[in-house]
């Protein structure tokens, strides 16, 4: 015990020495935060070098997740010194857009959460909130449509992006599985998991919707229900955890945007989001897409979309690219003059830094 307690005073002293620089860098974002005179507390490319230069620096025995997490609440401690941040996502409590909401922004941002997609839309349109955090992808079932829908006509920009890792729990009332006869979960989360429901739950019936922590909310009413959502909901409506991560994909992720009136500057690992269309003739996607090539900007990602939002445009689509780097880079900026000359619908959604771990 004698070596222990000299263990535990080092670490009350390193504690103390901690506390002390926690907020000596306070007061300096503070000062900074009077003399930017009402700009943006939120900056999301310099948080982003921040969390960069940390991780990379960083010699353990903390993983640069566990260093990232750890960094992320103190910058967002200081950025509340400046100013409330509100940021709406799709609720309600304990939804993976929370938790990527606080991975992004941490605890001491407001977090205002909305019945669908559309609604976060509105809230951060309207003003109501500086920010919202919406998904858009998921690596095993792919977009998420209607927020590509809303992409094309709001005036809010991408300037930012959250890669969530999903682990999908079953939970319920009940003790056991043999009980459960109804499943609830959203619709991307039950086809996530469908080998381990077919497998372990084939008889249940499967219920889909708004989001896991409604699924959640239905489950801890209904004696043989149960709801696949994160780990968070079970406690939120305390409901027994009977299984962990059974998502098919151990690799599942969810990627977030996060959107508002902020156009980042570069940070030195970016991403450009932009939808088009294209011409309606043999060959036009792939003319659309030589300026990319042409200039050696390397795409990440393309998406077709129905343009709902375009009158007299059935069977039209858009396309949706996402890019490595900003669109002030040199290269970047050259493949987009060249597309707005070919492209007959071209809109930059704006340019952010790339997710950090």
């Amino acid at each position: 015990m004698g070596e222990i307690d000299k263990l535990r005073s080092q670490i009350d002293a390193i504690d103390d020495d901690l506390l002390a620089l926690v907020n000596r860098r306070a007061d300096l974002a503070r000062r900074i935060g009077e003399l930017k005179a009402g700009g943006s507390a939120y900056r999301p490319e310099r948080e982003a070098e921040i969390l960069r230069r940390l991780i990379e620096a960083n010699p353990g025995p903390l993983t640069g997740e566990r260093v990232g997490a750890v960094f992320r609440e103190v910058i967002s401690g200081c950025r509340g010194m400046e100013t409330a941040i509100r940021v709406a996502y799709l609720g309600p409590e304990g939804t993976f857009s929370e938790q990527a909401v606080r991975k992004q922004f941490g605890q001491a941002a407001e977090a205002l959460a909305g019945v669908s997609v559309d609604e976060v839309f509105r809230h951060c349109e309207s003003g109501a909130v500086q920010f919202a955090v919406v998904p858009v992808e998921n690596s095993t079932e792919g977009a998420v449509g209607r927020t590509l829908d809303l992409l094309l006509v709001t005036p809010l920009r991408i300037c930012g992006e959250v890669e969530l890792r999903v682990h999908q729990n079953l939970m319920a009332r009940a003790a056991d599985l043999k009980s459960v006869r109804r499943l609830y979960s959203h619709a991307q989360s039950l086809a996530q998991c469908n080998t381990w429901l077919n497998r372990n739950l084939p008889n249940a019936e499967r219920v889909p919707v708004v989001s896991n922590a409604e699924a959640a909310r239905l489950a801890a009413e209904e004696e043989n229900s149960a709801a696949i959502a994160g780990s968070g909901a079970s406690e939120r409506y305390d409901l027994k955890l009977l299984a962990r991560s059974i998502e098919d994909d151990p690799t599942n992720t969810t990627r977030f945007l996060v959107l508002g009136n902020l156009d980042c500057a570069p940070s030195g690992d970016d991403r450009t989001s932009m939808v088009m269309s294209a011409e309606n003739k043999p060959g036009a996607v792939h003319a659309l897409l030589s300026p990319l090539a042409a200039n050696g900007v390397s795409m990440t990602r393309i998406e077709s979309r129905p343009s709902r939002a375009m009158r007299d445009a059935l069977w039209e689509y858009v396309f949706f690219i996402d890019v490595q780097g900003h669109q002030k880079d040199r290269r970047v900026a050259a493949a987009l003059a060249e597309l707005r000359q070919q492209a007959p619908f071209l809109k930059v959604l704006g340019s952010y830094p790339a997710a950090v771990a």
